[in-house]
């Protein structure tokens, strides 16, 4: 029932999003990484919410353990050894960061040592305990790992090996069911709110950490914010709310693959 209310209160909100608008045990954001106004929404509302603890795609469990509260942009950025990280700018994400600075930081990146062992050893043996849970051990509907391969396929440019596509698919399993068990231990650990920072593709809520996160903790109360740029289509999937915010210029992606 809680769940329902506080889903009602996330969709009838105005936008732009009114104060009091994200209610929740956990809410969770998505972004297009390099949309520097995306960072800009994300740091309002976790000003708004004031969470106990945020939840990042973008760091590693060992990352995070590293961080410390109130430390400026420089430190958490040479801490973090972001500049060898592969995401874009940090002074994108330090907003975040200050937006909640007693907040706890928990990281949910897989480190490429995992990555090896989904293609070599399997996706629920990557994972660990708990993997039976998280449904990790069942595979997909044929339908579902046919559209996903399809995806992964797009996504890329169609340049990938056929071969590669059922771990590319297994690889975003485990980058979901991992954002969702470093929130339930978040969660656990601070008792929430919990704000989780990821991409639109595994912030949705047909197939992204909610779906894992409803598995294991199914009376959380789950708010789910995607964020899309106007003049182009909404990002694809299932969201309580979608927001625009100005486009930025970029390459062409398909070109690193030419």
């Amino acid at each position: 029932m809680r769940f329902f209310r506080n889903l009602l209160l996330f969709l009838i909100s105005p936008l732009p999003l009114a104060a009091g608008s994200f209610v929740g045990d956990v809410i969770v954001i998505g972004e297009y990484h390099d949309n520097p106004h995306h960072h800009e929404r994300q740091a309002e509302i976790v000003a708004e919410v004031a969470p106990g603890a945020i939840v990042f795609e973008m760091l590693t469990r060992e990352q995070a353990a590293r961080h410390v509260p109130g430390a400026d942009a420089t430190t958490l950025e040479n801490m973090f050894d972001w500049q060898n990280s592969g995401w874009p700018p940090f002074s994108m994400y330090y907003p975040i960061f200050a937006a909640a600075p007693d907040a706890r930081i928990f990281g949910a990146g897989v480190p490429r040592a995992e990555a090896r062992l989904v293609r070599e050893k399997g996706i629920a043996f990557a994972f660990g305990i708990g993997a039976g849970a998280y449904g990790l051990n069942d595979p997909l509907p044929e339908f579902e790992q046919s559209a996903r391969e399809a995806d992964q396929m797009a996504a890329h440019c169609d340049a990938l090996p056929e071969e590669l596509l059922p771990f590319m698919v297994d690889f975003q399993r485990l980058r979901d069911a991992r954002l969702a068990q470093q929130t339930v231990r978040a969660l656990e650990l601070t008792g929430g709110p919990v704000v989780v920072i990821t991409g639109n593709g595994h912030a949705r809520r047909d197939r992204g950490m909610a779906v894992y996160l409803q598995r294991v903790k199914p009376a959380a109360a789950i708010l789910v914010l995607g964020q899309g740029e106007e003049g182009s289509p909404p990002p694809a999937g299932t969201f309580d709310r979608i927001t625009t915010a100005p486009a930025v210029e970029r390459d062409d992606p398909c070109t690193a693959f030419q």
